[in-house]
């Protein structure tokens, strides 16, 4: 019997290109791993609705119900859905008492961030803007982005919540992987992950989840169910919310254009916008 095989890739920075698009090559690419018998995962930090607004952009070259893919991990692993009818199969959500505890210790350092509801509701969040416009921009960048879905947190507002996907805290990049680390010594009980921004590509964003939540853990459940052996997955990807995957995938290649830490780390393809992940499923598949 042929043993399953699963491709994961992470899709901003990764599959993507600087224009938001899917080259034709690693479209093919991914189209030849499924003819192979592999199955395709997408693992994104973009949410479930996000993902869709994707889907919706990218129809002139990927058509929704042509992408080759099986299954989205969506919020970094906060979430997992089938591709295209979308039907969750697992959620992982913060307590209201974990909120709380996390907005104190953002208060505390005078922070800005976004509590966002628990899955499916992922786009809707409460805001906190405790510094100046001026000195968070990409923070403004994404509340005008999203503020038909946002609304301030107000005092009593935490009491009120039901949970929440995350509390992603956005921070300038002069002062970004400093206040990460910080964080993730304080909040041991949590998952907390950072990433590039992928809106402005240079502040950090420190994304605070259940501590079931990341993408290796995601990907690990996903292979359970379907029976893919871990020695049997390859994973691609490009920031820091990848690591965790990468080190934990049984091969695993980064894309050029990747921070020089990860190229320093894991064995690098093409940039995004060379095609990077047709060239990682070429390498995979001469292994296998």
């Amino acid at each position: 019997m042929e043993l399953k095989k699963l491709f994961v890739t992470d899709l901003d920075g990764t599959l993507l290109n600087d224009i938001r698009q899917i080259a034709p090559q690693d479209l093919a690419a991914l189209a030849g791993l499924r003819r192979a018998g592999v199955q395709i995962a997408f693992a994104t930090g973009r949410s479930d609705y996000s993902f869709f607004q994707l889907v919706k952009k990218l129809n002139d070259s990927a058509p929704a119900g042509n992408l080759p893919v099986e299954h989205i991990i969506f919020s970094t692993g906060a979430g997992i859905m089938e591709f295209p009818g979308g039907r969750l199969l697992k959620s992982f959500s913060l307590l209201p008492e974990d909120v709380r505890i996390i907005a104190g210790v953002l208060d505390l350092l005078a922070l800005d961030y976004m509590v966002h509801q628990p899955v499916p509701d992922t786009r809707r969040f409460l805001y906190c803007r405790q510094g100046r416009a001026r000195e968070n921009p990409d923070f403004c960048r994404r509340l005008k982005l999203y503020s038909d879905f946002a609304a301030p947190l107000v005092p009593g507002s935490l009491g009120k919540i039901r949970g929440a996907t995350e509390v992603l805290c956005i921070v300038p990049k002069a002062h970004g992987h400093e206040i990460a680390d910080h964080l993730v010594r304080t909040l041991t009980q949590f998952s907390v992950i950072k990433a590039t921004s992928p809106l402005d590509g240079q502040s950090l964003w420190i994304e605070i989840f259940s501590p079931a939540v990341s993408k290796s853990q995601a990907v690990q459940w996903l292979a359970e169910e379907i029976g893919v052996l871990r020695q049997h997955i390859c994973a691609v990807g490009n920031d820091y919310n990848d690591q965790d995957l990468l080190h934990w995938a049984g091969k695993s290649f980064v894309v050029a254009n990747s921070p020089p830490a990860m190229l320093a780390h894991f064995q690098a393809v093409g940039s995004n916008n060379e095609g990077g992940v047709s060239e990682a499923a070429a390498r995979w598949l001469a292994l296998i």
